[in-house]
């Protein structure tokens, strides 16, 4: 009746108990104190089953952060076991259970963490800089989330019953083929990965259209945001790269539940084929995390510069330029798997050619601050942070793009090193950045600068502390996934120096906690009275801190690249004294809950195998779509005397 599931799933080693019974306590005081303080109902109301895309971002990032303490504690763990286990010491840390944290800590910090801080991003910022009042499908949005929401809890879900995947955060086979990997391990990376994976792509579709068809009047393309332009390349990524992937893990699924051959060497099947698809997909992930990032900084250099941004159009040609360029990398990635010289040196040239859009972007930032009026805030300072960093990630790709370096490199900690380079610079700095720089817009007031510095300092010398050493032991010929090595190598202290470098993370990570909390205590001190508390210049700013639920009273008429900024200065009125008029928004609703809560459990049942529920939950996914679909009470209306009323009331605050 339970498929594979027995009581033998949830009895696993101390150190999983120890993460078990910290994950019931954690869900168990959440509800105590939602239930002391009453706030079920406005829980519900106000958050769930919104389809505000402001609201609907910030969940993303909060989830975004649990799942980052998540990741972040597995790379701990991995680092304090390279840092104990040599010699005749084991460390803490079976093997199997190794295998398991390195590739739950790739697969979260990739899928569950990065991704969604970028769509919180998008939610929150796109709609305002384009000058709308929604997404082009609200309704969309919010199930694109909670489908996201469903594939990660079905992750850590195997935390608490069975076992995660041991393959690698890519599950190359033929290890993530049924005779190597015989146990839910591989079924949960597949349908958590399949699950969030399909409100990708939703969310991709989503901020395309919206891009596309609902900027303010007057904003041309060459008028966008660099913020938008990046957005909407990442977008663009997002909704042809995704599908690749989703083909790829269910071919895969096909491998370990049909008993076919689709990657199994034997009857045909080609372990390459699956490699090749896989990175298809995977290097534009790369891109889809780290663009955004790139147009968080365009805007951060410019508002903190006070001067437009130098070479609009040349970002915008370099921005296109790696989207296009990012889907003729993919074969870098495995260099040393047999290619052929000639394969090899095209995409080795390939690689080396799409570095030079990413050098127009940092010399224009560059020049964006020469003569300017530079002011050093936090968002300038993770900027600074991300120049200094991924330059010499930088300078590692382009080695390890000559086949002949990479060969020797590849499965290397070197690699390791150079990945979380251009990661944790590229793209989390860029996400703190913008945390910061936009945080004011969401919640009215603007966070600590002491301790986002310290907090800042913190990551940057933890990050030095912990990777470098790893680029040293690349070339000492260190391996990657090494849980345990021998005496005498000369590898012990750089491990340990490692090790240090995680704990000195981990404080400006604590840093950054203490700046929330330090921000919020005293708020009155720092609360946005005027709407635009940096200077800024592009619409968001426009509205009065946090923006209003409807985002735009009247929509404004766009006549130049930094309209806002043009607009206070010569005292213009961007709406063009147009009259108010009824707004309709969308109503909320939970059905996005209840099909991505179905989804879970569909995901859960395939992974045991549990057929019944399959087709139970099965047969429920096709029809709340459908129950949803002859739903024709979908908006609400506000008055236009309500809507004068409001943005009166907003106005005042400015």
């Amino acid at each position: 009746m339970f498929g594979k599931l027995t009581f033998a799933a949830v009895e696993q080693g101390p150190i999983v108990l120890v993460a078990q019974l910290f994950i019931l306590f954690g869900a168990v005081a959440v509800i105590g104190l939602l239930t002391y303080f009453k706030r079920w109902r406005w829980l519900w109301k106000e958050w769930l089953t919104s389809l505000d895309a402001k609201k609907i971002g910030v969940m993303y990032i909060i989830v975004a952060l649990v799942m980052l303490f998540r990741g972040f504690t597995d790379a701990a763990m991995m680092r304090t076991q390279q840092a104990l286990s040599v010699g005749a010491s084991h460390g803490f840390l079976e093997p199997h259970h190794f295998e398991q944290v390195f590739t739950a800590h790739g697969v979260i910090m990739i899928f569950f963490v990065a991704m969604p801080l970028m769509f919180g991003l998008l939610n929150l910022v796109v709609p305002l800089q384009i000058g709308t009042r929604d997404v082009a499908f609200p309704f969309l949005n919010s199930l694109s989330f909670w489908l996201f929401v469903a594939g990660a809890s079905l992750a850590m879900l195997s935390l608490v019953i069975g076992q995660f995947a041991a393959t690698g955060w890519l599950a190359y086979p033929p290890l993530s083929e049924l005779a190597y990997s015989p146990g839910v391990g591989v079924d949960y990376y597949i349908w958590s990965l399949q699950i969030s994976g399909i409100g990708t792509l939703l969310a991709g579709i989503n901020f395309v259209v919206t891009i596309l068809k609902k900027r303010a009047p007057g904003m041309t393309l060459m008028r966008m945001p660099i913020f938008v332009w990046t957005a909407l390349a990442s977008m663009m990524l997002v909704v042809v790269s995704f599908p690749v992937l989703t083909a790829t893990l269910g071919l895969l699924f096909l491998d370990r539940f049909g008993a076919m051959h689709f990657f199994t060497s034997s009857f045909g099947g080609n372990m390459m084929m699956y490699v090749n698809l896989i990175w298809t997909w995977g290097h534009p992930e790369v891109y889809i995390l780290v663009l955004p990032a790139f147009g968080v900084f365009s805007e951060v250099v410019s508002t903190f510069s006070q001067k437009r941004l130098f070479g609009y159009t040349s970002m915008v040609g370099a921005t296109m330029a790696i989207t296009i360029l990012s889907f003729v990398v993919w074969l870098h990635h495995f260099f040393t798997m047999g290619a052929g010289a000639d394969v090899n040196s095209f995409f080795g040239i390939m690689t080396m050619i799409i570095a030079i859009p990413t050098g127009v972007k940092v010399f224009n930032w560059l020049f964006t601050m020469y003569r300017g009026r530079v002011l050093f805030k936090t968002p300038l300072l993770w900027f600074l942070g991300f120049v200094a960093l991924f330059t010499v990630g930088g300078m590692a790709g382009v080695l390890l793009a000559v086949p002949g370096a990479d060969f020797e490199l590849h499965n290397s900690l070197f690699l390791v090193a150079h990945f979380h380079t251009m990661i944790i610079s590229g793209v989390l700095f860029g996400d703190f950045a913008a945390l910061t720089y936009w945080f004011p817009k969401i919640f009215g007031f603007r966070l600590n600068e002491v301790w986002g510095r310290r907090a800042f300092w913190g990551w940057v010398v933890g990050f030095m502390l912990a990777f470098i050493p790893l680029y040293i032991l690349g070339f000492m010929g260190a391996t990657r996934r090494l849980d345990h090595y021998p005496a005498g190598l000369g590898w012990h202290p750089l491990f340990i120096v490692a090790a240090i470098g995680v704990v000195v993370l981990a404080l400006g990570g604590l840093f950054q906690v203490v700046q929330f909390i330090k921000s919020i205590r005293e708020r009155a001190q720092t609360m946005d009275t005027t709407g635009d508390p940096w200077n800024a210049r592009t619409l968001e700013w426009s509205v009065s801190s946090p923006a209003p639920f409807y985002n735009f009273a009247r929509i404004p008429h766009v006549h130049s690249r930094d309209a806002f900024w043009e607009a206070k200065h010569e005292k213009i009125d961007l709406a063009e004294n147009e009259p108010y008029t009824d707004i309709h928004l969308p109503k909320n609703t939970g059905m996005g809950i209840y099909i991505a809560a179905t989804a879970l459990v569909f995901g859960f049942a395939m992974v045991w195998q549990i057929m019944w529920l399959v087709v139970l939950t099965g047969i429920a996914l096709v029809v709340l779509p459908v129950i949803r679909s002859f739903d024709e009470d979908l908006e609400y209306t506000i008055p236009a005397a309500e809507v004068a009323r409001l943005d009166a009331a907003h106005a005042s605050t400015i």
